[in-house]
């Protein structure tokens, strides 16, 4: 059975993703791959520790400075994740099936997919948690 707070999670998570990815797109016309990669990554943290906090996690309990330490931590430890897989398609696998169409985006895409589950629960038991 999938929570109500999970489905929330997705949409949310959905939309900081969205903010994410559209700010890869537009800073990638300025800036290299990896370089708009990061940056578009602190962008989309932003939008998701307000969206999560607001409409997900609403009623944690834990200090507000513990829960920024503990989202960037969990952050930290998913974005290795998506730079990797995103370059593994951009650079590896689209090249070796022939794709070209949009490589850096699409490949961009499926590596902010990889964390999902990671995230929700690094968020719902450490930087959203109730307070001890």
């Amino acid at each position: 059975m999938i929570s109500r707070r999970f489905v929330k999670f997705l949409i949310v998570g959905g939309i900081a993703t969205l903010v994410n990815f559209l700010s890869r797109i537009i800073l990638g016309m300025w800036l290299g791959y990896i370089t708009s990669i990061v940056i578009a990554y602190c962008i989309g943290l932003i939008a998701s520790f307000a969206l999560n906090k607001v409409f997900v996690f609403e009623q944690s309990t834990n200090a507000l400075h513990h829960q920024l330490i503990w989202f960037t931590l969990v952050n930290l430890a998913a974005f290795p994740q998506i730079l990797l897989i995103s370059l593994l398609f951009a650079r590896v696998i689209f090249p070796a099936i022939g794709m070209h169409w949009h490589v850096e985006t699409v490949a961009h895409a499926v590596g902010l997919a990889v964390p999902v589950f990671t995230s929700y629960f690094g968020y719902k038991h450490l930087s959203f948690r109730p307070a001890n």
